[in-house]
């Protein structure tokens, strides 16, 4: 049996397509264990580190938080529930999304309506863009 070599830090960031810092700071998060040291004090990492960070970044990229994230790797192994407890999560992620999507897309309609209001010339207090800014909150 062969084993695979050590990789730095830095081999880890540009194979998982993070930055050093990142790395790190997931060491403190508990989300990457802390990996074995060389006598010299210097972090190896094996291909599992990376695979790990790969998966963060995946799950960052579709808007789950560190806890989520969390919460995902532990599912990961829990080989009897884990899979149901993983689609629970990203369905709650989903549904998230969806509000926020919806938000945004109430957010976008007054913005719209603000602007095709705004003739874009004459006084700043003639300006509907201004007096919505200006109103005290419904």
């Amino acid at each position: 049996m062969t084993t695979q070599p050590a990789l730095t830090i830095g081999r880890v960031a540009q194979s998982a397509g993070v930055a050093i810092d990142t790395i790190r700071f997931y060491e403190r998060e508990g989300l990457l264990p802390e990996p074995r040291r060389r006598p010299s004090g210097y972090r190896e990492y094996d291909q599992g580190a990376v695979a790990r960070l790969r998966f963060i970044r995946r799950a960052k990229d579709l808007g789950f938080t560190l806890e989520e994230i969390r919460d995902l790797l532990a599912l990961s192994a829990d080989r009897h529930g884990g899979v149901e407890g993983v689609r629970e999560r990203a369905a709650a992620r989903l549904r998230a999304i969806d509000a926020r999507i919806a938000e945004l897309q109430r957010v976008r309609d007054g913005l719209s309506e603000l602007v095709e209001a705004c003739p874009g010339h004459g006084a700043p207090e003639d300006c509907p863009i201004l007096k919505a800014l200006a109103e005290p909150e419904a």
